[in-house]
């Protein structure tokens, strides 16, 4: 929020001036601490605030949050405090809104919050399990170190997600270009060969009848078609955001062949190394599980998750809870009921993880190259068949002429 001001400085001088802050409060301890004498101070009212309205079309790339965690990292180890740290971070941001966002959190750190505090309030930029590790942090002294995991927790997780897109970029472009050939050859080509067709009479070859039917069916209802997906498409998005919707579809999702072996894989490899991380740091093993169980997408091995922090709250342990649930893989459970054992869970649990990450890795690659000959032969049957219909057609047209 902004604040317009009216203070004394330290030269006896009156000054007028603006501020970021999120209170009145903090606004006037702000000046306060930098040695000016308040006056007045009141909100600026606007209709639109445009560095929220900013804020909201413009996102954090978790890559800058990497940044930040590792140079505030360095700074606190330099010996500086955690106010001139921030301040100086904030000036190097080239980002409009992480530059706003520390800001506020510094304002929050002078107004007597903790740096875990302050973040927890930026859910958008620093997501709860940040604030809850940063916390830990603090509370066990080892802020710095805690920053330097949270950079290498979130740099793996980017690594995965850059792997998996850049292994699906090329057969989805071979698919929109497909489509998009085909479309133009149905909408712009072949009714140029109807006409003729028709002009000259006759019957028309069976594969090309059906063809032209095909394209007098899309050209008419085409556009009916496309909103009619586009309708089901955004119903089915909305019925996944709920509880019950994000199960159902997180059920059918790990049964896909091929796919689901990935997903499931992909899930627990991410899994494995939240607990890893949050139980390395101090936090307690419910807690942990229920951060764990947050930071999946997937409604299955959500629910499966809280299924284990209860049965772990009644004094079951974490292996035997897993060891019921056919989601938790036998590495996974194995490894978790050593790491119970030896009181390493957190190496036991990183171990598993980088290995279910190698066979996702390596069963993605394996899924992308055999996806594309399948879509090659898809599309060598669809342009088969138009030139097969074209050709038949002139070959017809040809024999009646003679």
């Amino acid at each position: 929020m902004d604040f317009s001001y009216v203070a004394y400085g330290k030269d006896k001088k009156l000054v007028k001036g603006k501020l970021s802050a999120t209170s009145q409060t903090a606004a006037a301890k702000l000046l306060s601490y930098s040695g000016y004498q308040v006056l007045r101070i009141k909100p600026i009212s606007s209709f639109i605030n445009m560095q929220r309205l900013t804020a909201a079309f413009t996102q954090v790339n978790p890559k800058e949050v990497t940044m930040f965690s590792r140079q505030l990292a360095l700074l606190l180890e330099s010996g500086t405090d955690i106010v001139a740290s921030l301040e100086l971070l904030q000036g190097q941001v080239t980002n409009r809104t992480m530059r706003r966002v520390i800001g506020e959190v510094v304002s929050d750190i002078r107004s007597g919050n903790s740096l875990s505090v302050a973040l927890r309030k930026h859910p958008r930029v620093f997501p709860q399990m940040y604030s809850r590790t940063i916390a830990a942090g603090e509370r066990g002294g080892n802020l710095e170190v805690v920053l330097r995991q949270m950079a290498e927790f979130i740099e793996r997780r980017i690594l995965t997600e850059k792997r998996i897109k850049g292994a699906l970029t090329y057969p989805v472009i071979v698919a929109v270009v497909a489509v998009i050939v085909v479309s133009l050859m149905v909408v712009f080509v072949l009714p140029t060969f109807t006409s003729l067709y028709s002009s000259f009479g006759g019957e028309q070859p069976m594969a090309t009848a059906l063809f032209l039917n095909i394209s007098d069916l899309l050209i008419k209802y085409g556009l009916y078609v496309l909103i009619g997906l586009v309708a089901v498409a955004i119903a089915a998005t909305l019925y996944i955001k709920t509880p019950a919707g994000n199960y159902r579809w997180g059920k059918i999702s790990l049964r896909l062949p091929v796919i689901g072996r990935i997903l499931i894989l992909s899930e627990l490899s991410r899994a494995c190394r939240t607990i890893s991380l949050l139980f390395r740091v101090g936090l307690p093993l419910p807690e942990v599980l229920t951060m764990a169980s947050q930071g999946t997408s997937n409604g299955v091995i959500s629910g499966a998750l809280d299924e284990v922090r209860r049965e772990l709250i009644r004094g079951q342990g974490l292996s035997k809870p897993m060891s019921r649930n056919p989601i938790f893989l036998p590495l996974m459970v194995q490894m978790a009921g050593v790491g119970e054992g030896t009181g390493n869970l957190d190496q036991t649990l990183t171990t598993v993880a980088e290995s279910y990450e190698m066979e996702a890795d390596d069963r993605t690659t394996a899924a992308v190259g055999l996806i594309q000959p399948i879509m090659t032969v898809a599309i060598g049957l669809v342009v088969g068949f138009i030139a097969l219909s074209l050709v038949s057609a002139m070959y017809s047209m040809y024999g009646q002429l003679s």
